[in-house]
Formats: C-alpha cells, sequence, structure tokens
C-alpha cells in the first residue's frame, strides 16, 4: 500500500465506499479526533503503568479504530448491495461499554469518594491520562455536532461518553498508584 497518493493534495479525502469530501468535514473532524485520542491513549500505554490497564488500553484502542471505521462511512454506504450492514461484524456493542463501565466500578472500590472537583496533574503519566480524557470529550462532541447533521451510531456516542469517564477515573487510580498527590479545587470565596 502507498502511503501518499497525492489524492488529497487538493483538501478533498473519501470516505468509506468512496464519498468524495473536504478534509474539514464534521465526519473527517469526529473520526480524526478519535484517531488523536486512540494515539494518546498509546502513549500512556506506553508509560510505566500497571499490565491490567495496559491491556484495557489495547482493548480500548482497537474499539477506537472500530468508532473511527463507523464514523468513516457514510450513511449511504453502510448496506452493502447483499443487504448486509457494513459494519455489522465491526461495531460497538452493549458489551463494549459494559466492560468499561465494569472497570470504573472496579478501579472505584479502592478510591476515596470524590467530594471536589480535580485539578489535572500530579504525575506526568497521570497528566497524560487527563489530556486524553479531554481529547475523549472532544470527540464526543463533535460526534454528537455531526449527529445532528447526519445519521450517527448511537452507540458509538455512547462509548465515547463511558471512555471519557474511564479516563477519568483511571487518571485518578493511577495517581494513587503512583502516590502522586490529588488536589482538589476548592474555589475562592
Amino acid at each position: 500500500m502507498k502511503i501518499y497518493t497525492k489524492t488529497g493534495d487538493g483538501g478533498i479525502t473519501a470516505l468509506f465506499g468512496g464519498k468524495k469530501v473536504p478534509k474539514d468535514h464534521d465526519r473527517i473532524e469526529s473520526y480524526g479526533t478519535v484517531d488523536e485520542l486512540n494515539s494518546y491513549i498509546g502513549l500512556i500505554r506506553d508509560q510505566d503503568i500497571n499490565p491490567h490497564y495496559k491491556n484495557i488500553l489495547i482493548e480500548v484502542q482497537d474499539r477506537l479504530f472500530t468508532v473511527g471505521a463507523i464514523l468513516a462511512t457514510p450513511p449511504e454506504k453502510e448496506v452493502l448491495k447483499n443487504g448486509e450492514l457494513r459494519l455489522q461484524k465491526l461495531g460497538i456493542i452493549d458489551s463494549d461499554i459494559e466492560f468499561l463501565e465494569n472497570e470504573i466500578d472496579s478501579m472505584q472500590e479502592s478510591l476515596p469518594p470524590m467530594t471536589h472537583f480535580i485539578l489535572p496533574g500530579g504525575h506526568p503519566t497521570v497528566s497524560h491520562c487527563h489530556i486524553a480524557r479531554c481529547i475523549c470529550r472532544r470527540a464526543e462532541r463533535l460526534t454528537v455536532h455531526l449527529s445532528h447533521n447526519e445519521p450517527v451510531s448511537e452507540i458509538a456516542i455512547r462509548y465515547l461518553n463511558r471512555l471519557s469517564d474511564y479516563l477519568f477515573v483511571l487518571a485518578r487510580k493511577l495517581s494513587q498508584d503512583l502516590n502522586a498527590e490529588e488536589i482538589q479545587w476548592i474555589p475562592r470565596k
């Protein structure tokens, strides 16, 4: 596969199925941000963290490729000529969201209850996790925005929402594991 094709030099790219759109199209913004998130999760995975979290993050990265594929497929190309859904076997399913929820619940068992917002930071690995959470929220916002103009898989939006929750709790758990201080945000009076 040739890396450069020069077909995008004019600011146009193709979605799955061949439909041409500008590179700043809402679909491109959405799945481009999911790709950015996936890369940032790779950076977290490259840190010195518990192997269990690394394995979870690999699973998350796999699901994010699926979310990207869903977002890169325009509605008119979701159904193949034989009537089968293009992403039916690939798609995000409820158990993917339940998987994240179970991981969140498991991590929260050992964390102190939150009484205030927490300032992001405390350790570089924790900071990377917070940045990934913010990118995830942006991906979710862009995908919701896209859904106002074109049909978008509702479960993909739910997955991004739950993933941002997972990344927040992972940041807290990593703070605990790394003995990093969690600084609470206390508003001025």
